[in-house]
């Protein structure tokens, strides 16, 4: 068996535009700039949902504390 193995063949499909064949494709929409120093929005959820969390585990350990106290 050979150590690498071969690509499969490409298969044969319509040009870049089927519809006219004379007509240049038309050029791609311009990439969206990259802003290094503005956090991406997903980090903003995931603190959010962490300092909630954590708010809410803290609230049901005191309401834990103040039961075991009261009995």
């Amino acid at each position: 068996m050979p150590d690498q193995s071969t690509p499969p063949p490409a298969l044969p499909g319509p040009g870049p535009d089927a519809t006219s064949p004379g007509a240049a494709p038309e050029p791609a929409a311009p990439a969206r700039v990259y802003v290094e120093n503005k956090p991406p929005r997903g980090l903003y959820v995931r603190v959010f949902i962490y300092v909630v969390a954590t708010h809410v585990l803290l609230a049901f350990m005191s309401l834990l504390v103040i039961i075991a106290k009261t009995r």
